[in-house]
């Protein structure tokens, strides 16, 4: 018997004096010790569906209109406000999606777990804190005791969200509802989450919805597939099943769209449009390329294909083949550079001041990075990979001088601009431009999107009168795929997908050399992400522009990268072509990494499990950094720093003992 049973849950969102159906006539169940992965682009209702199940559903604006969740004896659309009191974080409990916003700020992090049990189990003094105790130590965050005084924004996103998993099976419910859990994680931390919920709900028996656009986890960890396209489940099937014979048209252009190493010098199949409804056609009709006549005339019925194999399609699980995506013409870097490099950095270091006392003291200096190399071609993606809080992110803004630099060296296009003043910077900045993580704090919500074109040009003096500049700003947007017509909207108008590609279009207003791309598809569904790798590559071929790529998406990597670098603690610990990293790595870490990472055609290659978390760069370990986490490290290790060792002429490791030498 279903654990939940949810039969036509139709919920629709009042926008002035109409509906918009959110959720239309959707079935599903799932039973004790069951993950079931719903997945599907943002806006297909996922959220939705979820925060039904806990009676959470904003009012007055969202409408119940129809639907059946059966828990057990009850049914949850008609509890109480009392009843749901009762059910929620007790016999069902949710992470949510951004836990530094489901968290409260001003309450430690022991307070906030202790809230659930003393309202759920009444749980008092020496038993209460023993169980919170617990419950940290059971999620594997370090140091418990110290846990438990922190304040949310104490802590890394991989530890809030194990805090937030933590307060969440507190009470051991029946029901977990994990809501995008890993989005934005590292892949170590990604998979010490993942590891943690798939052990749990076989040990405790706990149901698992988990809601999220990685297909990659969800090949890994789920046990079924639900599939959800504009407020409908288009197809569910059992994990092996909806991999290895995907039947819905969406379900396998989804699964194309995935960015893997085998899709190389081609373009990423992408899906065209955006998710929209029709109340009595089918759906997915509208973005379709096999869609017959009867799809735009009638709402296709539910069909069975096989045991479990659910379908909303006219064509019936049939296979028909889907249009080629289209080769690239010609890689940027299919041979090695010949031409001088445009970007160089030597021995770069950055350092922040740790203040402490009444009077704000600098007591010590934290080493975010130490001593960095790095060279780029025009035509060249460098990938910079690495765990959250390994500089990465500083690495970038150094190089465009947002930060200031320690000591190094910082060549542009010939020109050393480590030591000019900002008047001395300002006419170079053209030529070095970056796309920052969040492209919605970067644009000024009060500028029209053509204002924040037009600010670079006219700061750098491109066009010489305001016809020219809105000539180029219509280029622009044509060039990033969004109509001119937008240039007088407001950034809060437009999806996550479009404002990434404003920002792209506002760095290459001013014709750069050099693009630092800072995690800009890190949070995007996999079909609005391939548009972006696409056009990337497009602009990249066009304009020989080289791109300094920051991630810790190493599916993108395989797939965009020409070279890789994997940084550590503020150093680069390996460095090579992409195929020497992916086929051959030399550092644990670096097998560390690619062994933890999410993989559609995984077919028994073992993970590596990196347990801990990367040390307080105030305090780093002596000898190599990785050591404290290292499986191999050896005495030498830990007192002496490894130097460079050269693989091959491109393949560079810091490593006393690298794989590949025979001193290995």
């Amino acid at each position: 018997m279903a654990l939940l049973s949810v039969n036509n849950l139709a919920i629709s969102f009042r926008s002035g004096r109409n509906r918009v159906r959110a959720v239309s006539g959707v079935d599903f169940s799932i039973h004790a010790g069951e993950m079931l992965a719903l997945v599907g682009e943002s806006g297909s209702g996922k959220t939705v569906t979820a925060l039904s199940l806990l009676g959470l559903l904003p009012q007055p604006a969202a409408i119940l209109e129809s639907g059946q969740a059966l828990f057990g004896e009850s049914d949850l659309f008609q509890l109480t406000e009392k009843q749901w009191q009762d059910f929620r974080g007790n016999r069902i409990s949710m992470i949510f999606q951004e836990p530094m916003t489901a968290l409260n700020p001003v309450l430690t992090v022991g307070y906030q777990i202790a809230e659930v049990l003393r309202r759920h189990q009444n749980l008092k003094g020496i038993a209460l804190r023993m169980r919170c105790l617990e419950l940290i130590e059971q999620v594997g965050l370090p140091d418990p005791g110290q846990r438990m005084k922190d304040y949310p924004h104490q802590l890394s996103g991989g530890m809030r969200q194990r805090v937030m998993i933590a307060i969440a099976l507190a009470c051991q419910p029946q029901l977990l509802i994990a809501d995008e859990p890993t989005t934005a994680l590292d892949v170590t931390v990604q998979a010490q989450i993942m590891e943690l919920l798939d052990r749990l709900r076989k040990e405790t028996g706990t149901a698992i919805l988990f809601i999220t656009h990685n297909l990659a986890l969800v090949s890994e960890y789920a046990d079924r597939v639900a599939v959800m396209y504009a407020g409908q489940i288009v197809e569910c099937a059992p994990n092996q099943t909806l991999f290895a014979s995907p039947a819905h048209p969406y379900t396998r252009m989804l699964l194309r769209a995935m960015p893997q190493t085998v899709a190389r010098g081609r373009q990423l199949a992408t899906i065209e449009g955006t998710v929209s409804g029709a109340e009595s056609a089918c759906h997915f009709a509208a973005r379709c390329p096999l869609a017959k006549p009867e799809c735009r005339e009638k709402s296709p019925p539910e069909i069975l294909l096989e045991d479990g194999h659910f379908l909303r399609c006219y064509l019936a699980g049939e296979r028909t083949p889907l249009p080629e995506a289209a080769a690239l013409h010609g890689d940027a870097m299919a041979e090695m550079p010949q031409a001088d490099a445009v970007l160089q950095v030597r021995s770069l270091r950055v350092s922040f001041p740790v203040k402490a006392g009444l009077f704000r003291r600098t007591v010590a200096r934290v080493k975010a990075v130490d001593g960095v190399n790095l060279t780029l071609f025009p035509g060249e993606t460098l990938a910079l990979v690495g765990e959250s809080g390994c500089g990465k992110t500083t690495v970038g803004k150094a190089l465009i001088r947002l930060l200031p630099i320690d000591s190094g060296e910082i060549i542009l296009a010939g020109q050393a601009i480590e030591n000019l003043s900002a008047a001395q910077l300002r006419p170079l900045r053209r030529k070095i431009q970056m796309i920052f993580q969040d492209p919605f704090s970067s644009l000024n919500p009060r500028l029209m999107i053509g204002e924040s074109l037009e600010e670079g040009m006219l700061l750098q003096k491109i066009g010489d009168t305001a016809d020219e500049r809105l000539a180029l700003q219509k280029k622009l947007m044509r060039q990033v795929g969004l109509d001119e017509k937008m240039l007088t909207r407001y950034p809060h108008q437009f999806s996550g997908g479009q404002r990434q590609r404003i920002v792209l279009a506002r760095a290459l207003a001013l014709e750069p050399e050099v693009i630092i791309c800072d995690e800009c598809t890190s949070a995007l569904d996999v079909s609005v992400q391939a548009q972006m790798l696409n056009l990337l590559k497009e602009i990249q071929r066009q304009r020989q522009i080289a791109y300094l790529f920051i991630t810790h998406d190493l599916s993108v990597v395989s797939y965009l990268a020409d070279r890789v670098a994997v940084m550590y603690l503020g150093k680069i610990v390996e460095q090579g072509r992409m195929e020497e990293i992916f086929s051959s790595p030399a550092h644990p870490y670096t097998r560390a990494l690619l062994a933890a990472a999410p993989r559609l055609d995984r077919n028994g290659v073992p993970k590596i499990h990196l347990e801990g978390d990367v040390p307080n760069p105030a305090a780093p370990p002596p000898g190599c950094p990785f050591h404290p986490r290292c499986s191999q490290a050896r005495e030498t290790c830990r007192q002496q720093s490894p130097l460079e060792v050269s693989l091959s002429p491109t393949h560079f490791c810091c490593c006393h003992y690298p794989k590949g030498r025979t001193n290995a």
